[in-house]
């Protein structure tokens, strides 16, 4: 048809081959549409450092305006030949042979909490480097899975793991009768960590022994760190892993990664909306 304009007038043309104007428009803009969504998939990839897939790509166009299901986004990520980082097993580091008395195990898989603070779930990975290992404490808060206290330390001791804590109970304003659940890592059961929990009215939960599963939550987000972040990274030292650890966390995690347990927003995100809810309420 669009050879033919010249010398025939639309209508005709639109009549002669039984399509609609709209129709042919609508056919005439889809390779600028195709182009488009392919230029907005690869700036997307791009700015979250293919750390990201389909999913994540397709909330992320959804939140810019742009119009456009996920099996079409995953359609185009293939064509393109884009994809996301792809992940690897890593061993564990607790050590539960101390022959200390755990807590009960409070929590018992109920990930799923209506507000901030009400579950915490810390746990310990580790991070490689040509100085040796790196090791990384963490304290995540169930309701938006944002990190909200991390230390990290070429030690595996009890002073990395309340420093962690002390972060989170300092950046969350202090709250008390939290829920902290942890595995039963001799950390965790140590007299320091201990009596922090308790000066900081605080409620100590353990997983069962051996049982990854009811630590299911921290265990994600450490495999998650590990496969946008670390694999296939060489850190010549232990501060160039850091830099690289709090970028993620503090620039990216919990600032702009959309999650799918809370509707596709950024941790922040979500928090900020439950507190905005709570401001509405009260003005009504």
């Amino acid at each position: 048809m669009k050879s033919h304009l010249d010398a025939y007038r639309m209508a005709a043309l639109c009549a002669a081959l039984s399509v609609s104007r709209s129709g042919y428009y609508a056919w005439l803009a889809r390779p600028q549409r195709a182009t488009d969504l392919h230029d907005a998939i690869r700036a997307c990839h791009t700015a979250h450092k293919a750390r990201v897939g389909a999913p994540s790509i397709h909330a992320e166009l959804v939140g810019s305006g742009l119009n456009a299901c996920a099996r079409t986004v995953g359609r185009h990520m293939h064509y393109l030949g884009l994809r996301a980082k792809g992940s690897q097993k890593f061993k564990r580091t607790t050590d539960s042979n101390h022959g200390k008395l755990a807590s009960p195990n409070l929590l018992e898989r109920q990930f799923e909490v209506c507000a901030p603070n009400q579950v915490w779930v810390g746990d310990i990975t580790y991070i490689r480097t040509a100085q040796g290992w790196l090791y990384l404490a963490t304290v995540i808060d169930l309701y938006s899975r944002a990190v909200v206290g991390w230390q990290m330390s070429g030690r595996i001791d009890s002073k990395l793991v309340c420093d962690a804590l002390q972060a989170a109970i300092l950046t969350r304003g202090k709250p008390t009768g939290v829920m902290v659940h942890t595995d039963q890592g001799s950390q965790y059961v140590s007299n320091a960590y201990r009596k922090m929990l308790r000066e900081s009215l605080l409620i100590q939960s353990m997983s069962r022994r051996g049982n990854c599963w009811d630590n299911a939550v921290a265990e994600s987000f450490f495999a998650t760190l590990k496969k946008q972040a670390i694999h296939g990274e060489y850190f010549a030292t232990r501060e160039l892993a850091k830099q690289a650890v709090f970028e993620y966390i503090e620039a990216y995690y919990n600032r702009i990664r959309r999650h799918s347990t809370v509707g596709w927003l950024s941790p922040l995100n979500f928090e900020n909306l439950y507190y905005q809810s709570l401001e509405d309420s009260a003005v009504h």
